[in-house]
């Protein structure tokens, strides 16, 4: 029989980040992932520290921020992967009303280090921008599917990950310690992604599941060298390839890529960008979304040992490595979740709602 501190079910960001914080920290561990696409995999990679529908900074973004960049910088180096690299983002305007709420957002004291204020003229005939561009400073893109990719051969060299599903019924659950099939662990985190929706410890909890689609296109006239943003990104990846996206649709719950999705991002090119283009790719991904927008962390009410890392939504990038130390130490050195991410949240509403 082998043994581990940690099992991690799902080799998404979050998975990754709870995974690095362990050996950080000298646990043994071993993760388990089935390998189907999910919202990691296909996501676009953007890292910016600005949600530029609301110019508003996202939940504890400066929190965030201070750890993110520099731990997949070093992740990628240790793996040897060109994963990471700066890229402009630009808010393309919609109107003047648009642009006076870019300068007023800049000159605010939250968002004044990452909004540049002044509203800057496009030099590039390919692109509609008739009310102009806002920078976002800072901002840069990962090769997640790649970094996840070597991430896994990486684990893998070390005898550390299967790619299969997990058999909940194979689990027994012990006073002294968990067994799965051949192995003894710990404790066992669940960082699945919208997968949480099978698992009978957890699948009760309120996540809604988001369904995002991209294209890839193929556009030798376009020559962007900044991402772009107005209702969706156009990312530069490259050799002439642009990812378009993502759609947001809350009733489909696969990831099977649509004919709906994609005449919508079409629709969208032709008001933004004036040059032939040809699709060459389409994905899908179920974004593990919260109706409270907050993540899902903590303990099993009646099994401690196993914990939940889940509903990282959009900002998977950006909050996946301070998640997972919080639940690390929430894990390990019983440190209290913040409330508005700790799963108890929901116990706590259901309990008043029946003594109402």
């Amino acid at each position: 029989m082998k043994q581990c501190d940690y099992l991690i079910v799902g080799l998404g960001l979050a998975g990754m980040a709870f995974a690095e914080t362990l050996r950080a920290k000298g646990h043994s561990f071993r993760v388990i992932d089935n390998g189907r696409p999910g919202a990691s995999k296909v996501a676009a990679g953007l890292y910016n520290p600005v949600i530029l529908k609301r110019y508003t900074l996202p939940w504890k973004a400066r929190e965030q921020w201070a750890l993110a960049l520099p731990f997949y910088r070093e992740l990628a180096q240790r793996l040897q992967v060109d994963v990471v690299r700066q890229l402009p983002v630009q808010k393309l305007f919609s109107s003047i009303e648009d642009q006076n709420n870019w300068i007023y957002a800049s000159d605010s004291p939250a968002l004044g280090d990452f909004l540049e204020g002044q509203v800057q003229k496009s030099t590039n005939k390919r692109l509609y921008s008739p009310f102009g561009l806002g920078t976002v400073a800072g901002t840069g893109q990962i090769n997640i599917g790649a970094l996840l990719a070597a991430y896994e051969q990486k684990l893998q060299e070390e005898h550390a990950f299967a790619k299969a599903n997990f058999q909940h019924e194979e689990l027994e659950i012990h006073p002294s310690g968990l067994r799965y099939q051949d192995l003894e662990v710990k404790r066992i985190v669940f960082a699945e992604g919208f997968g949480i929706k099978h698992n009978p410890y957890f699948h009760q909890l309120p996540l809604i599941g988001n369904k995002g689609e991209y294209l890839t296109i193929h556009a030798p006239e376009l020559q962007l060298d900044a991402a772009v943003k107005s209702r969706y990104f156009l990312i530069p990846l490259g050799n002439d390839r642009y990812k378009v996206g993502a759609t947001f649709n809350w009733k489909d719950k696969d990831s099977i890529p649509s004919e709906g999705a994609q005449n919508e991002l079409k629709e969208w090119l032709a008001k933004t960008i004036d040059c032939p283009y040809e699709i060459v790719d389409q994905e899908a991904g179920i974004r593990p979304t919260t109706g409270d927008r907050r993540p899902l962390l903590g303990k099993h009410p009646e099994h401690e040992r196993l914990a939940v890392l889940n509903g990282l939504g959009t900002r998977g990038i950006m909050a996946s490595v301070y998640l997972a130390q919080m639940l690390y130490t929430h894990l390990e050195q019983q440190e209290p979740l913040l409330e508005e991410v700790d799963i108890e949240r929901f116990r706590s509403s259901s309990s008043s709602n029946r003594s109402s």
